[in-house]
Parts: C-alpha cells; structure tokens; sequence
C-alpha cells in the first residue's frame, strides 16, 4: 500500500454526499489513479479503526453490491446506504439516480 495513494482515495470517497454512490472506476480516476479501480477496494478494506470514510458508498459500476449476497459486511453496505435514502433492490443501486457526479 502506498500511503499517498490511499490518502488521496480516502479523500475521494469523504466527499461523496450522503445518498449518493460513486464506482469504484468513478473513484480511481477521481484520485488521479487512471483505471486502478481494483486498487480503492483494497485502500478501502485498509481503512484505519474508528475512521469517518463512508467506504459503503463505492460500489461496481453496474449499481451492485460488491460484497457477496447475505455476508455480514454486504448486510452492512445495505443498511447505511438504505438509511440515507439509498434504495438497494437485489443487491443493486439503480446508478442513474443515485450515482454522484
């Protein structure tokens, strides 16, 4: 992990308001990573304990649920974006409302 990327990544994601969602891709580019979408997800699961990033708001490009379907962090993900208005229907955000540009 490289300290100056994942900052960058962390500050993305601070800034995606509530009810919104941004990809992983969306992200990447957005910290000037090209496309190392693969990269936020591992930036993300290296978040420190007690952080404010609200990492629930990146997901797949087609609106889905990155985490398998019925595991404790996907139930999770659900829950905090439901609870900001964020509607989730089988596992998938419908991207053209709630994706942030």
């Amino acid at each position: 992990m490289e300290p100056g990327k994942d900052q960058k990544i962390w500050q993305v994601v601070l800034a995606i308001p509530p009810g919104k969602v941004a990809s992983y891709g969306q992200v990447a580019e957005m910290a000037g990573l090209g496309r190392q979408a693969r990269y936020i997800g591992r930036a993300l699961g290296k978040l420190p304990q007690g952080h404010s990033v609200p990492w629930y708001r990146v997901i797949r490009s087609n609106g889905q649920i990155a985490f398998p379907e019925g595991s404790e962090i996907y139930q999770e993900q659900v829950s905090l974006l439901q609870a900001e208005g964020v509607e989730v229907v089988s596992g998938r955000v419908a991207m053209s409302r709630f994706r942030w540009q």
